[in-house]
């Protein structure tokens, strides 16, 4: 999937645990795991926004897009 998630890179900025933030944001940890996992299919905006507010920072620091290569 071309779009990497680096939430971990950022809890760990932070000095924060998956726990905390699942419990701040109002999602279960299991939900948090499969985001961080970049198993999502899909997040919510007010998801996003949340997790942007408590970890201070921009979707683009937890979020990037990185073009896959065709396969021939």
């Amino acid at each position: 999937m071309p779009i990497i998630v680096n939430l971990d890179v950022m809890l760990a900025k932070r000095k924060m645990r998956s726990n905390e933030l699942a419990e701040q944001i109002g999602i279960t940890t299991a939900n948090l795991s499969i985001l961080k996992t970049g198993k999502a299919k899909a997040i919510r905006f007010s998801t996003l926004e949340a997790i942007c507010e408590i970890l201070e920072c921009q979707p683009g620091d937890i979020m990037e897009y990185v073009r896959e290569e065709k396969k021939l």
